[in-house]
C-alpha cells in the first residue's frame, strides 16, 4: 500500500503488506490504500515497538486477562464452558469529529425508542394510528401483556440502550441491531481499556483518548435516582442468572466496580409488595434492580412459570412502584428487527426529524409488497426471525442450497409476519495483529447509552468485536470473535474523572458487617473448606511423593504403607490402598497416587477438590479482591501437563501449596471482618479441624509402632516440624506430637486452635431470634472444645491390656468428627436457607 506523507517511506512490512479491498470500507486505509491521518501516530508507535515487542505485550495482555479471570462462557464447548476473553492489541480508532456525528444519531435513536416503548405499554396510539402493524408487536414474545400499564420508575421508559453499529462500503454508519432488554458488553469494554492502558501506557496517554469513567458515574447516578423513595443511599442490586451465564464475569465485575450487590433470583423475595434481599441477618429492602436476566424469566408468577432465575411477585412490586427494574420488564420488544422497517416514519411522526443513523435496510415480510421483494431477492439478503429461536436461525440467502431455499420460502409464506429480510452489509474491516503483521478483519462496534435527566449520555467508544477470519460474515464471541478497545481520539489531553461524584454533604460514617445473602454465605463457607481441603491434601501427597523418590528407601520405609492408607481415608478415594485389590495398587502405587492428584473426574481427588474450589469462588467473584482472584486463577494452571510425571507432580504440589497460602494470606489480611469473612474462615477452620482429627485417627489410634519416620511425616504434613524441633530439640515422640497436633490452642494447625476460632466465629454470627438456650451450632462447638480441654493426654495414649488400639483416643476423635459435621449441618440450617421475615418484623418479635 502507499501512504500520504513523505515520512512514510520507513513503514514496516506489516503496514506495506496490509491487504485492502474495494468491496468494503477499511478503518485504517482509504480506498486509494493511503493511511488515514488519525491512524498515523498509533501505527508509527506500534512500528517502533517492532514485531518481537508486540508479541511480548500481546502475551502480557493475555496474562492480565487470565489473572483477572476475564471469561466469556461458551455453551456446549468441548474445551470447557469458560473461555478466556480475547483482546487484540491494536485499538479501533474514531476521530472526535466523526464520533460527534455518531453520538447525535445514537441520542436521537435512544429517545425515539424510549417514546415507542412508553407508547406500547401505555396508550398504544402507534398501533391505533396505523403507524405500527399489530402483528409486529403482538407476535413478538418480548411484548408482555402483564406489563401493560406498569409505570416505569422515573420519567424514562428505557434507561439503558445499546446499539450495534456497522459501516457501509461508502463509509456511512448503520445500526444493525438494537439491544434493550439486558444490554451486555460495557464491563468488557472497561476491562479492555484497563488492560490496554497497562500494556501500551505511553501510546494510550499520548493519544488523548476520551475516558470512560463519566459514563459509569452517570450510570450510578441514574440508578440511584430511580429508587422509589429517592434515598441518599439506596440499595441497588445487580441480578444475574448465575456463574453459568455467558457474561457472568461482566456481572461480577460491574457489581464490584459500581459498588452494587451481585444477587441471584433465590437471594430475593417479595413480601407485602416490596422486594427484599435475604441475608444471614434477615431480609433487607431493595430499591433498584439492574437486571441481567431476560425479562420473561424474571417473574415465574406472572411471566414464565418454569423459570428458576426470577423472583415470584417481582412484576407486582414494580406495578406498585415499590422497586425500579432496569431495564423495565417487557423492553425486549424493541429488539424486534421488524421495527427497523418502521423507524424512519416513526422518527418523523414522533420527533419531526429524519433518522440521523439509519438502520440496515429491512423489509418486514408481513407486508405483501415487501414479502414479494424478499422472496425475489433471497440470494442477496439476510433472513431473520423477528425473535431468535433455535429452530429459526439467521440465514444468509447466498449460502442456501436449492432445497434449503425452497424450505425457507415455504416457512415465510406460512407465517410471513415472523420474518424480515435485511440487506447483507459488507462490514468494514480493521487491522488485527496476526503472524507478526497486520491483517484486516470484519468488525461490529457496540455502543452504550444511559439516561440522564431528559436525555442520554453515550459512552465515548464502546466494545469493538472482530470476526476470527476475513471471510467470516458473523461477528460473535460465541463463534470465536476477538475484541478491541475503542479509542475516541480527543484533540487535547483528557482530564481524569472519578467514578464517584463529589458528595453534596458530609456522609455518615458506617461500620457495617456487610449484606451477605445466604447463598453467598454458603459459597464462602465452602470456598474456605475447599481451599483448606486442597492444601491439606496437597501437603499429604507431597510428603508421600517425597518418600517415593528417596533413593533405595521406598520399600524399607515402614511409614509409607500407613501414609498411603491415610491418603485413601482422607481423600475418600476408595478402594485405593485399603479396599479390595489394594495389593495390586501397592505394587503400582505411583500410578495410584498420581491418579489421586490429577484425575479431575475422580471424587475426592486433588483436581476434583480444586474444581469445587473454583466453582465456589466464581459464585462469589464480586466478594474477592483482584489479588485474591488472581491467586484462585493460578490454581488452574498448576497441573495442566497430562499425563502427570512424578517430578512434575512434586513441583506442581509445591506451587499449589504456595498459591493456596497466598490466597489464605490475602483473604486474612485484606478482607474486612464482616459476616462474609466469618463464613469463609469458619469453613477453613472446620475443614482444618476435620483434616487434623482424621489424620490423627488414621495414624495414632493403632498401638503399632511405625517409628520416628511416621511422627516426622505427621509434623511435616501439618506444617509443625519446625515448631516441634524448636520446642523439644529431640526426635519426635508420640505424646508431644499428639499434644501439638490436637490439644495445643496456641498452635495454629492444632485441632484445639481451630475449635477456639470456630467458637469465636459462631458467637459473632447474627442471631435472627432470641433463644432461651444456646443454639445448635453453639452447643456443638462448645462440647467439642470442652471435650478437648478436659482430655487427659496420658489417658489418650494408653493402650488397655489385651487391646491393640488406644480406645480413649478413638472415642474422642470419633465424637469430635461427629460434632464437627453436626456443626456444619447446624450452620447450613441456620444461615444458608432463605429467610422468611423482613428484619423489621424480626426485631418486633
Amino acid at each position: 500500500m502507499s501512504v500520504d506523507s513523505p515520512q512514510s517511506t520507513n513503514l514496516l512490512r506489516f503496514i506495506t503488506e496490509y491487504p485492502t479491498s474495494t468491496s468494503s470500507y477499511d478503518e485504517m486505509c482509504s480506498a486509494t490504500e493511503a493511511l488515514r491521518p488519525h491512524w498515523d501516530y498509533v501505527i508509527r508507535a506500534l512500528e517502533t515497538l517492532g514485531a518481537q515487542e508486540l508479541a511480548r505485550r500481546t502475551h502480557e495482555a493475555k496474562r492480565l486477562l487470565r489473572e483477572n479471570g476475564v471469561t466469556y462462557n461458551v455453551y456446549d464447548d468441548p474445551q470447557g464452558m469458560a473461555r478466556f476473553w480475547e483482546l487484540d492489541l491494536v485499538p479501533m480508532l474514531v476521530t472526535s469529529q466523526e464520533w460527534s456525528t455518531i453520538e447525535r444519531g445514537l441520542l436521537q435513536r435512544a429517545e425515539l425508542l424510549n417514546l415507542i416503548l412508553a407508547d406500547l405499554y401505555g396508550p398504544r396510539t402507534l398501533i391505533a394510528r396505523g403507524l405500527l402493524p399489530p402483528e409486529v408487536v403482538h407476535a413478538h414474545p418480548g411484548f408482555l401483556l402483564p406489563c401493560v400499564g406498569v409505570r416505569p420508575a422515573g420519567t424514562c421508559s428505557l434507561p439503558l440502550y445499546t446499539a450495534d453499529l456497522a459501516r457501509a462500503p461508502d463509509g456511512s454508519v448503520w445500526v444493525i441491531g438494537d439491544r434493550t432488554q439486558a444490554p451486555s458488553g460495557a464491563g468488557y469494554a472497561l476491562e479492555n481499556r484497563i488492560v490496554l492502558s497497562r500494556v501500551l501506557p505511553s501510546l494510550y496517554r499520548d493519544s488523548h483518548v476520551h475516558r470512560l469513567a463519566l459514563f459509569f458515574r452517570t450510570l450510578r447516578t441514574t440508578l440511584s435516582a430511580l429508587a422509589p423513595q429517592r434515598r441518599d443511599n439506596p440499595r441497588i442490586v445487580l441480578l444475574t442468572p448465575g456463574p453459568g451465564n455467558e457474561t457472568y464475569f461482566e456481572h461480577a465485575y460491574l457489581a464490584n466496580y459500581l459498588g452494587f450487590l451481585l444477587v441471584q433470583g433465590s437471594d430475593l423475595a417479595v413480601r407485602d409488595g416490596r422486594v427484599w434481599l435475604s441475608t444471614v441477618g434477615g431480609l433487607q429492602p431493595v430499591d433498584v434492580i439492574l437486571r441481567r436476566v431476560d425479562d420473561t424469566f424474571c417473574d415465574p408468577l406472572e411471566l414464565r412459570a418454569d423459570s428458576l432465575l426470577g423472583i415470584p411477585g417481582l412484576l407486582q412490586a414494580a406495578r406498585l412502584g415499590q422497586v425500579a427494574v432496569v431495564n423495565p420488564l417487557g423492553s425486549s420488544v424493541l429488539e424486534n428487527p421488524a421495527l427497523m422497517a418502521f423507524l424512519p416514519n416513526l422518527a418523523r411522526q414522533l420527533l419531526g426529524q429524519d433518522l440521523r443513523l439509519p438502520s440496515v435496510a429491512t423489509w418486514w415480510c408481513g407486508s405483501e409488497e415487501e414479502r414479494a421483494y424478499v422472496l425475489t431477492h433471497l440470494d442477496s439478503l439476510v433472513i431473520k426471525p423477528i425473535f431468535p429461536h433455535p429452530s429459526t436461525a439467521t440465514v444468509f440467502g447466498a449460502r442456501l442450497s436449492l432445497a434449503e431455499r425452497q424450505r425457507l420460502t415455504e416457512q415465510i409464506r406460512a407465517q410471513p409476519h415472523l420474518f424480515v429480510g435485511q440487506e447483507h452489509v459488507a462490514l468494514s474491516t480493521a487491522p488485527v495483529l496476526s503472524d507478526g503483521g497486520l491483517a484486516p478483519r470484519p468488525l461490529v462496534l457496540r455502543t452504550f447509552l444511559v439516561a440522564r435527566d431528559d436525555s442520554y449520555v453515550v459512552m465515548p467508544g464502546g466494545l469493538t468485536r472482530v470476526s476470527p477470519s476475513l471471510d467470516n460474515w458473523i461477528v460473535s464471541n460465541q463463534r470465536g470473535g476477538v475484541s478491541k478497545d475503542t479509542w475516541v481520539l480527543a484533540s487535547e489531553p483528557e482530564r481524569d474523572v472519578s467514578l464517584l461524584p463529589a458528595a453534596a454533604r458530609a456522609v455518615d460514617v458506617i461500620r457495617s458487617r456487610g449484606e451477605v445473602p445466604g447463598r453467598v454465605a454458603d459459597n464462602l463457607f465452602w470456598l474456605g473448606r475447599y481451599a483448606e481441603r486442597a492444601e491439606g491434601t496437597a501437603r499429604l501427597l507431597r510428603t508421600v511423593l517425597m518418600r517415593l523418590v528417596e533413593a533405595d528407601a521406598t520399600r524399607e520405609d515402614t511409614s509409607l504403607p500407613v501414609l498411603l492408607r491415610v491418603v485413601t481415608h482422607l481423600t475418600t478415594t476408595y478402594p485405593g490402598f485399603v479396599g479390595e485389590g489394594a495389593e495390586a495398587r501397592f505394587a503400582a502405587l505411583e500410578d495410584e497416587v498420581l491418579d489421586v492428584i490429577g484425575n479431575r473426574q475422580r471424587p475426592g481427588s486433588l483436581q476434583f477438590t480444586l474444581t469445587g474450589l473454583t466453582l465456589a469462588a466464581r459464585s462469589v467473584r464480586d466478594r474477592l479482591s483482584d489479588d485474591s482472584w488472581r491467586a484462585i486463577n493460578g490454581l488452574a494452571q498448576v497441573f495442566v501437563e497430562q499425563p502427570l510425571q512424578l517430578s512434575v507432580a512434586i513441583n506442581g504440589l509445591e506451587q499449589l501449596i504456595f498459591r493456596l497460602a497466598a490466597f489464605t494470606g490475602l483473604t486474612t489480611e485484606r478482607m474486612s471482618r464482616g459476616y462474609g469473612w466469618h463464613f469463609l474462615d469458619m469453613g477453613r477452620r472446620l475443614e482444618r479441624a476435620l483434616f487434623g482429627s482424621g489424620l490423627l485417627s488414621a495414624v495414632c489410634i493403632s498401638a503399632e509402632d511405625s517409628g520416628t519416620a511416621l511422627w516426622e511425616a505427621l509434623l511435616a504434613i501439618s506444617d509443625n516440624l519446625v515448631t516441634y524441633r524448636r520446642r523439644y530439640r529431640s526426635s519426635p515422640q508420640e505424646a508431644p506430637v499428639l499434644d501439638l497436633l490436637l490439644l495445643d490452642e496456641g498452635a495454629p494447625r492444632a485441632v484445639g486452635y481451630q475449635l477456639m476460632r470456630l467458637q469465636e466465629h459462631v458467637t459473632a454470627l447474627p442471631k435472627k431470634t432470641v433463644l432461651s438456650h444456646r443454639s445448635s451450632e453453639e452447643r456443638a462447638v462448645l462440647e467439642a472444645l470442652t471435650m478437648l480441654r478436659l482430655a487427659d493426654l496420658d489417658r489418650l495414649l494408653l493402650v488397655p491390656p489385651g487391646k491393640e488400639e488406644r480406645e480413649a483416643l478413638d472415642q474422642l476423635l470419633s465424637r469430635l468428627g461427629y460434632l464437627l459435621h453436626s456443626l456444619s449441618d447446624a450452620i447450613t440450617l441456620s444461615y444458608f436457607r432463605q429467610t422468611e421475615l423482613p428484619q423489621q418484623l424480626v426485631d418486633i418479635q
